[in-house]
């Protein structure tokens, strides 16, 4: 794919991200790169509302962030992709960051030492000359941090981008992959930056309590992708009989083959039992499949499987013994299980 075909496909995957799975796994970075400023202009002098340069900022450091890592990602290839279980401890670290945003807009002190905003602007408050006021460092420093600390949270979409980046093996094709997907989420980003911005400002706090509730939700989501992904939950019982018998067959020569389909919405079926010690071979297939559900994680083995779009792919599974096989897309959303008994 040239240079103009990687651009369009990473921006077309960033439009789409930018309303879903993105937004919803980095708000909280966006959120606390805004949080604690005034509107106002962003200095003096200047006619750029202080939301909107923060904004910029982040959105910045995201683009610069994200263009690095798949330049190393175009150079080195498949051999700097991280497995399952680094994902799922990303995710895990992300979450964490996610609550300490939401208990740092409820007011929690320890969150706020944390994040070292003390002697830093807090709703309300005024310097006696009737005006607020942001430390300069803190100003600058913040949104830069966290628009990087975007890499770091990967959401289903930026993991395509991320593998065509990948298949690129080129640094100059890597890095228009993963600039042009940035550029893909600023418009949304940008416009909920500046809204909530503008919004915490007027609101004087009302709407921060509601900020910090949804930024709970998305991060008790985002700790169980994580914990889905590095097969640290514990597994749940249920099969289903009648997929295993439709699902399930066994060739002349005794060689097992269970078959799954990927498709965009989950898998079908995602619940099987199936013989133990007996070999098996895992049939995956997609059709018109796009997204994270391309990417089939088994976290008991520490593997992705790397499927087409629409086609069929066949792993070894040797001959397992009795136990359950979890295995879920590349974010952990949509999960399933083979029972080998």
């Amino acid at each position: 794919m040239d240079v103009a075909g990687l651009f369009l496909a990473g921006a077309g995957a960033g439009l789409l991200a930018g309303g879903t799975t993105c937004a919803a796994t980095q708000i909280g970075l966006l959120t606390g790169a805004i949080g604690g400023t005034p509107d106002g202009t962003a200095g003096a002098g200047s006619r750029v509302p202080r939301p909107v340069r923060q904004v910029s900022v982040f959105l910045a450091a995201k683009l610069g962030s994200h263009v690095a890592l798949g330049a190393l990602l175009g150079l080195l290839g498949g051999a700097v992709q991280p497995g399952p279980r680094l994902r799922g401890a990303l995710l895990a670290a992300a979450a964490l960051v996610l609550a300490v945003f939401a208990l740092d807009l409820l007011g929690f002190r320890p969150a706020r030492r944390l994040l070292r905003r003390r002697g830093a602007f807090e709703p309300g408050s005024e310097e006696p000359d009737g005006h607020c006021h942001v430390p300069r460092g803190g100003r600058s420093r913040r949104p830069v941090v966290l628009g990087a600390a975007t890499v770091l949270v990967p959401c289903g979409l930026t993991l395509s981008a991320e593998l065509l980046a990948v298949t690129s093996r080129s640094v100059l094709g890597g890095a228009v992959v993963m600039g042009a997907f940035v550029l893909g989420t600023a418009p949304l980003f940008g416009l909920i930056g500046v809204t909530v911005g503008r919004a915490m400002a007027l609101l004087r706090g009302r709407l921060t309590a509601l900020l910090a509730v949804a930024l709970l939700a998305a991060s008790g989501w985002t700790l169980l992708s994580g914990l889905r992904l590095g097969g640290w939950l514990p597994g749940g019982g249920g099969t289903a009989a009648a997929d295993s018998a439709r699902f399930v067959r066994t060739d002349g020569t005794g060689t097992q083959f269970v078959t799954v389909w990927a498709l965009d919405r989950g898998y079908r079926p995602a619940l099987l039992t199936a013989r133990a010690r007996v070999h098996t071979v895992l049939v995956l297939r997609t059709r018109h499949t796009s997204g994270h559900m391309r990417v089939f994680t088994i976290p008991s083995r520490d593997r992705d499987v790397y499927l087409p779009a629409t086609g069929e792919t066949r792993v070894d599974l040797g001959a397992p013994e009795p136990g359950r096989m979890r295995f879920m897309c590349a974010s952990g959303h949509y999960p399933g299980a083979i029972t080998f008994r």
